[in-house]
């Protein structure tokens, strides 16, 4: 069997090379991964990595596996910014407080999705406007949900999580194990 990755996201290769995975192919899907009205975070993230998994084009004989990882303050969904100036914002709101980081895995082979979605709390310190100002100036934010990355820079800024640091990085390793397990590719084989 195939593995398709359904994700450009580089973290996601380097958390499934943990697990001694390495997909046959890159296929990132283009979905509006636009919040309905009155949707709250982990059931969006649910339904973006469900559509995401629908989305990518694959054999019968291969296995799709998707993510999407949401940063959620109360009812808000943070999603990537879409410049510097709502990455502080996100980063403002955040500064302080805690929040809660959803990443849903969904693994699709022929008519058949295995999913499953992990929810990990994040305590983020205040932060001051030069610390902001600096992270900022390093672009790590883009293409970050809520605008950060803890395996990046703003890993300094996160003092406690409570549930999965590779969910919080984006893809939840024994979850997806298992998932992929499930679907039938060969984890921890000797061949």
């Amino acid at each position: 069997m195939k593995l398709i990755l359904g994700s450009g996201s580089p973290r996601r290769r380097e958390l499934l090379a943990q697990i001694g995975v390495v997909a046959d192919d890159i296929r990132p899907p283009d979905i509006d991964e636009t919040p309905h009205k009155g949707e709250l975070p982990r059931p969006y993230c649910r339904r973006i990595a469900h559509e995401k998994a629908l989305a990518v084009a694959a054999a019968p004989d291969e296995i799709v596996l998707c993510a999407d990882t949401t940063v959620a303050l109360g009812r808000r969904i943070m999603g990537k910014p879409r410049d510097a100036a709502e990455a502080a914002e996100f980063l403002n709101a955040l500064s302080g407080r805690r929040h809660r980081v959803v990443t849903a895995v969904a693994v699709r082979t022929g008519d058949h999705i295995w999913e499953k979605d992990v929810e990990s709390v994040v305590k983020m310190k205040r932060l001051s406007s030069n610390e902001l100002t600096a992270y900022l100036a390093t672009d790590d934010w883009q293409g970050k949900a809520g605008g950060y990355a803890i395996q990046g820079p703003a890993g300094a800024f996160i003092p406690w999580i409570s549930g999965s640091f590779t969910a919080i990085m984006g893809l939840p390793v024994a979850e997806t194990a298992n998932l992929l397990q499930a679907a039938g590719f060969p984890l921890y084989t000797s061949d």
